[in-house]
């Protein structure tokens, strides 16, 4: 079977195969990778590098005779005082050759093809890109993804001067020094069509290879599997995430070289493939949001029903196509999350006009908490302000009340960070909990830092079951996420200085505070008010959580919600596990089919 014919003949496998991925950890944000489309792309590279992706031609100059070409032809530019003279590279040993060569091929180390190497430099340079043909030094990202991208670069302040012997030229096989572990070491080359004036960073290493060598056939080899794993294994950097590698492991990359005439030929047949996968993905991601929008949009006429007539009516339409409508993670996430909007609106369950109306149950609570303020067990809180028009999205059903979240709360509090050890506690030692604890919609007792043994603890943070905690600072999608700690939480866990504790009187169902805060509006609410020093990692504080406004059902609402909410969960939830199921078993399918192709 062709490759042609292997992605023909399985397009709907390709295209229907996904993978959610999240930017952030545990859980889903909603980003899916086109699993199959990225396994086809590996694959192209794989055979690429063994030979397998063109037929060898018995009558091409064979690989070793184009080695001694390369090495004669930089002795005699070291002798004409065009290039330095390399230090030898160490000799292949059989040990490292990860796979089989066809005939008339040779293996040999990526310093071994190049005339030179060399960094760049970096400036303090200006935050914006360069204006037209002006001098800029590229940033990371310029060689990262894939392709050259030009614009993205700082540029150099007009005080100083460009060092030209660092401008890139067409035909730079150019490669990132320092990256995350998945992006180190990633390459691009040059094309012919390269802007005027930029400039490396010392980020970004360069090679210069013989006109005998295809740059775009040593790229090809640099980005695929056994390179990936090369890189895995010498990458230094102080962080499990950053990455570094120096000019030395590049040149000593193994290469597995073919003549010159196949390498244009693999070069040239990878690259039609390679435009194949991108229709199929775009394709792909075309249908992908088409569908996102129709789901969406459906949704949002159920969030906007004005009744409960209308209501069941957009349900029914949504219903019949239920199966077509929810095959995707973000999809469900996005039903759950409408869910949670109709309950903080009042439109999940009827209204009972003999229910006791939310503005008694505010009296109450005033009273409660006066009492315990004269019995010293709470402080007296300020007085919020009312919530005002402006701040009230939508219109409340009869027996609600607008507030805040600091009117229903006995108190709040942030722990403490002391200095921890790095891993979790042992068995009911005191531990700190990080803030992934209270981060991924369920209390996670397990994320945790244990304790020293020189430290007290300080009892006063120790969590308590149906505790209300909420993230004080995190990503900007994640921070004032929160969750109810569980009636039966293990002992000796206390809350960080990065975790805020809400503590409610008997008359809330904190669950339903819950549900409020992590709702689509308090989201926005968030996004408003949260501050930070970066544009992903916010903060919020306990006065901006206290201020934030809740729409208040009646106190037998209030059961009635978290009754229909938990079993309407349980059937999302289930669902949700059967989508990730289906996502599993087309990716097994996926990899059978690319197996039984390289075999």
């Amino acid at each position: 079977m062709t490759f042609e014919k292997l992605i023909t003949n399985h397009i709907d496998i390709w295209s229907s195969s996904l993978q959610t991925r999240s930017t952030a950890g545990r859980g889903s944000n909603g980003k899916i990778d086109l699993y199959g489309i990225k396994k086809l792309r590996e694959l192209i590279l794989e055979l690429a590098v063994r030979g397998k992706l063109v037929p060898q031609d018995p009558n091409d100059e064979p690989a070793s005779l184009l080695l001694k070409r390369i090495a004669a032809e930089k002795a005699e530019l070291v002798k004409q005082g065009k290039i330095k003279k390399q230090k030898p590279l160490p000799e292949i040993s059989e040990d490292e050759k990860p796979f089989e060569l066809p005939k008339g091929w040779e293996w040999c180390r990526l310093g071994d093809l190049a005339y030179n190497s060399e960094a760049g430099w970096s400036p303090q340079c200006e935050a914006a890109p360069r204006v037209d043909d002006n001098w800029g030094v590229l940033k990371i990202s310029s060689v990262t993804w894939g392709e050259f991208a030009p614009e993205e670069n700082k540029a150099l302040p007009k005080h100083l001067e460009p060092k030209i012997e660092y401008e890139v030229k067409a035909r730079d096989f150019l490669i990132s020094r320092a990256n995350t572990a998945d992006l180190v070491a990633r390459s691009v080359v040059v094309p012919e069509s390269l802007p005027k004036h930029l400039m490396l960073s010392d980020k970004i290493i360069r090679f210069q290879f013989s006109i005998l060598i295809d740059a775009n056939y040593i790229n090809l080899f640099n980005n695929a599997g056994y390179s990936r794993s090369y890189y895995s294994d010498v990458a230094g950097g102080t962080s499990s995430s950053m990455k570094n590698v120096s000019r030395l492991q590049v040149s000593s990359l193994l290469i597995g070289l073919p003549t010159y005439k196949e390498q244009l030929r693999i070069v040239y047949k990878a690259r039609d493939l390679m435009s194949l996968c991108d229709q199929l993905e775009q394709r792909s991601l075309t249908s992908l949001e088409a569908h996102q929008q129709l789901v969406e949009t459906l949704l949002t006429t159920l969030a906007d029903s004005q009744n409960a007539k209308e209501l069941a009516e957009n349900w029914a339409r949504i219903s019949q196509h239920f199966d077509t409508l929810f095959t995707t993670e973000a999809s469900i996430d996005a039903l759950k999350q409408t869910i949670l909007q109709l309950a903080v609106m009042g439109k999940l369950v009827p209204q009972d006009p003999n229910d006791e109306p939310a503005s008694e149950l505010l009296k109450r609570i005033e009273q409660e908490k006066a009492q315990l303020v004269k019995e010293g067990k709470i402080k007296k809180q300020k007085p919020l302000p009312p919530v005002s028009d402006e701040e009230k999205p939508f219109v409340l059903p009869m027996g609600w009340e607008w507030c805040r979240l600091g009117d229903l709360a006995l108190g709040s509090e942030a722990g403490w960070s002391p200095q921890c050890e790095s891993h979790p506690r042992n068995g009911d030692d005191w531990g700190v909990l990080k803030i992934s604890a209270v981060t991924w919609g369920e209390f996670n007792a397990e994320e945790n830092k244990a304790l020293p043994v020189k430290l007290e603890p300080k009892q006063e943070y120790e969590v308590k079951g149906n505790d209300f905690l909420l993230s004080r600072a995190n990503t900007s999608e994640l921070v004032a996420r929160s969750v109810v700690v569980p009636q039966t939480v293990p002992k000796h866990l206390m809350l960080s200085d990065k975790i805020i504790r809400f503590q409610f009187p008997d008359l809330i169902d904190v669950n339903y505070i819950n549900i409020v805060n992590n709702s689509m509006l308090s989201r926005e609410y968030y996004g408003i008010v949260a501050g930070g020093t970066s544009a992903s990692m916010k903060n919020v504080t306990r006065n901006q959580v206290s201020l934030l406004p809740v729409a208040l059902p009646p106190y037998n609402e209030i059961k009635k919600i978290i009754s229909v909410i938990e079993s309407v969960l349980v059937l999302v939830d289930t669902l949700k596990n059967l989508v990730v199921k289906s996502e599993g078993i087309k990716k097994n399918l996926t990899d059978s089919i690319i197996f039984h192709f390289e075999n």
